[in-house]
């Protein structure tokens, strides 16, 4: 099980970038950097890419909507370049609030154009003259719509490797079915080791089901919380709230993919009263109602027996990358935590 780390968003993160060496030496495997209406994760991982040399770097995620496909795929071989082969293409739909309310784009048919966006990416890598006749990225632009001018392009550099490993964010069954089916590795989050079978297991089925074997087993990626220690309950208390507020406030009431997943991963009840709370304004009540169960499985917090126990679940559940997001106050702390996981993982 390959162990890594993720830079958020909202992170320091010249602070975080220094913090990164610590971990390729500690032996990191992927390097993880997000992206949401925030600084743009490429220049990032353009800068990790210089000042790292093992570790593989990964994009948390770039939302296809704010990106042509095409230039996704230039994107992509440009840091693979960069690193010299080791950058792995995250992408996802991200959601209408963030596509519509702050890239101006109308959020539709996410599936659609993730499966569109996918194969012309791996067409551009091949160095393939571009000739794509999708729904909704036609390229070039079939006549009757521009100048007429446009003709089939290939790359013009080479790039290191002709397959970009690709890895989908999906939450939804028939988005993880497509993940499963298209991809080589799929982000969930939340990941719940003991549900997530009832959440995605015929989904994961489907897609494998009808999955190329020229890719390979599938990577699932998985996102959680890191503290080894004695002070659990006040480390957990970041992502307790956090929890919240993806169940409870993220989208509107029957339009949050999070409090959905929760529903299917048995939490019904307790979904819906922590988004009546929440969009109450009742933060606390929110935070208080929250399952248990929900906040510390989805977590690697704890004890360095706790921590394996959560270790040894994600492995059996299938998980097989974890990056995790050390949460100690301090540099020193972070990096103890992940290098006891590290052992632990072993």
């Amino acid at each position: 099980m390959r162990l890594g780390v993720a830079i958020d968003y909202s992170d320091d993160f010249l602070t975080a970038a220094a913090e990164v060496r610590d971990y390729e030496r500690a032996g990191a495997g992927l390097v993880a950097v997000s992206e949401a209406y925030s600084f743009d994760a490429v220049s990032r991982l353009g800068y990790l890419a210089a000042i790292t040399s093992t570790v593989a770097l990964t994009s948390a995620i770039l939302p296809i909507y704010s990106r042509t496909p095409t230039l996704l795929a230039m994107t992509a071989a440009g840091l693979d370049d960069l690193s010299g082969g080791r950058f792995e293409l995250g992408l996802g739909s991200s959601g209408a609030q963030v596509i519509e309310g702050f890239h101006g784009v109308p959020f539709s048919a996410p599936l659609g154009r993730l499966r569109e966006t996918v194969e012309i990416c791996r067409a551009v890598w091949r160095r393939e003259p571009l000739v794509h006749e999708g729904r909704f990225s036609p390229v070039p632009l079939p006549a009757g719509q521009g100048t007429g001018l446009g003709k089939p392009l290939k790359l013009i550099n080479k790039p290191v490797r002709a397959g970009i490993p690709i890895s989908l964010a999906a939450l939804t069954p028939k988005a993880v079915a497509q993940a499963a089916e298209i991809a080589d590795g799929w982000f969930p989050v939340f990941y719940h080791p003991g549900n997530a079978a009832a959440a995605w297991g015929d989904a994961l089925a489907e897609g494998r089901a009808a999955r190329s074997a020229e890719l390979g087993p599938l990577d699932v990626i998985v996102g959680l919380p890191l503290y080894v220690g004695d002070d659990a309950e006040r480390m957990l208390e970041p992502h307790r709230r956090r929890t919240a507020l993806y169940l409870g406030g993220m989208g509107a009431r029957g339009a949050n993919f999070y409090n959905d997943l929760a529903v299917r991963y048995g939490y019904a009840d307790e979904a819906a009263r922590v988004q009546e709370l929440y969009l109450a304004g009742e933060t606390e009540a929110a935070v208080a109602a929250l399952p248990e169960d929900l906040v510390r499985s989805t977590a690697l917090i704890g004890t360095a027996e706790e921590v394996r126990r959560g270790l040894d679940a994600l492995r059996a559940s299938g998980v097989t990358t974890v990056l995790t997001q050390p949460v100690a106050p301090t540099a020193a702390g972070r990096l103890a935590s992940f290098e006891a996981a590290v052992g632990l993982a072993a």
